[in-house]
């Protein structure tokens, strides 16, 4: 029996270079970077105090001051993306369908701001100064949750928690699910905010961070060789998976095929890729096989793409076993070096412009890149975007614990 196609009919974002799609794109395409100061709190005392922060957004215009109040701020960033996304598809919801209709949003460390300030409110002044809203606000489940609320979408409704690969995973278990009938449509994609002191802390500790203070906008600059880690970013994204035969049906605009989706575990360390990258060259070999497709049939990777040291190299070792000679003919770019790493939001970001990557034959570029590392030789598209007719695109989401997760688009 032939499985189910699933293709994207509308997708919405909150990110670091822009409220909306259009103007994400356009800033990513003109090579802009998000990243700058902190100024959601006072980072002074940080080694680090540059991340790529969303701007002038204001929860209470979306969903109204009272919902607002009772939200962390990434439930607040997937209430917005997916009410872009919903309206961008032209999906109807009623009676008939919504309970056909699912929810998979991916987030690698949910409400953490609301973790934070109920703490320091309960060592300042007591348990009973918590807010009974603390618990929802705060688990990852929250943000699938209120969306299904705000839609009322009765259909299979879930967080996938995998790291920097969360909403990778979220787009490509939605993916196996419409494919094998358990929902005609799903809203699948990510969202993060954690740009908080703690964490901002930790990944200082852990050295994945950059610390070009005097530079941000220079700072994230993946697969180059004076990198120095990563940028925490926030934001979400989100798409509206449909069974192919209904979207066609309802006369949906429809941008992409989901063709591929592997997700493979290293088993290796906790926070360093298997060496060689292993585990990563298995995901895309198997998201290959998924799609049915061969090596040469891709045009373009959004690599994961994170501007440390190991996980440049390793991706492009991965890179190469897999693809072999075809390597160095594909364009590999990181938009990561100018949204910053949106953690687990990630993926569904980066497949957005992988689709609007494949509707417009341009390839976004991957800023900052200056000085070539002999290690990473793989044609990275610096600085400039690059007219290119795509048919297949790949993006790749590593995360911490060996999670990897591969999804393969092209055109319909």
């Amino acid at each position: 029996m032939s499985r189910k196609r699933v293709v994207i009919t509308g997708f919405g974002c909150i990110s670091p270079l822009g409220n909306d799609i259009q103007s994400t794109w356009k800033a990513a395409l003109a090579g802009e970077s998000g990243v700058g100061l902190i100024t959601l709190f006072e980072a002074t005392d940080h080694q680090t105090r540059i991340a790529a922060e969303v701007k002038g957004f204001d929860p209470t215009q979306s969903i109204g001051k009272r919902l607002a109040r009772r939200t962390d701020r990434f439930t607040q960033f997937a209430l917005e993306a997916a009410a872009q996304a919903i309206e961008n598809s032209g999906l109807s919801i009623d009676d008939a369908n919504r309970d056909r209709i699912g929810v998979i949003i991916g987030s690698g460390i949910g409400g953490v701001s609301t973790l934070v300030n109920a703490s320091w409110k309960f060592l300042d002044r007591g348990p009973k100064q918590v807010s009974p809203h603390m618990i929802p606000m705060m688990l990852p489940d929250s943000a699938p949750g209120h969306i299904a609320i705000a839609h009322g979408l009765q259909g299979p409704n879930m967080t996938v928690v995998t790291a920097c690969a969360s909403s990778a995973n979220a787009i490509g278990e939605a993916t196996e699910m419409i494919r094998r009938g358990a929902a005609d449509a799903i809203l699948a994609g990510g969202a993060e905010a954690a740009i908080v002191p703690v964490a901002l802390a930790g990944f200082n500790s852990m050295k994945a961070i950059s610390t070009r203070n005097d530079a941000p906008t220079k700072a994230s600059r993946p697969f180059e060789l004076e990198r120095d880690g990563f940028i925490m970013g926030e934001g979400a994204a989100c798409l509206v998976l449909e069974s192919y035969d209904i979207a066609h049906a309802r006369g949906a605009d429809i941008l992409a095929e989901v063709l591929g989706y592997s997700a493979t575990s290293d088993a290796f360390h906790m926070t360093a890729p298997a060496a060689n990258g292993a585990g990563a060259e298995t995901c895309m070999r198997n998201a290959l096989a998924n799609a049915g497709l061969a090596p040469e049939n891709v045009d373009y990777i959004n690599a994961h793409g994170t501007s440390t040291k190991l996980n440049d190299v390793s991706e492009t070792q991965a890179i190469k076993a897999t693809f072999g000679e075809h390597a160095y003919h594909l364009a590999v770019s990181s938009t990561k070096s100018m949204t910053g790493h949106l953690l687990g939001a990630a993926g569904a970001m980066e497949s957005i412009f992988c689709v609007l990557a494949l509707q417009n034959n341009v390839i976004p570029p991957t800023i900052n890149y200056q000085t070539p590392d002999p290690e990473c030789d793989l044609d990275y598209v610096p600085n400039e975007a690059h007219q290119q007719k795509l048919t297949y695109v790949m993006t790749n989401s590593f995360g911490f614990a060996g999670h990897n997760a591969c999804l393969i688009f092209g055109k319909v």
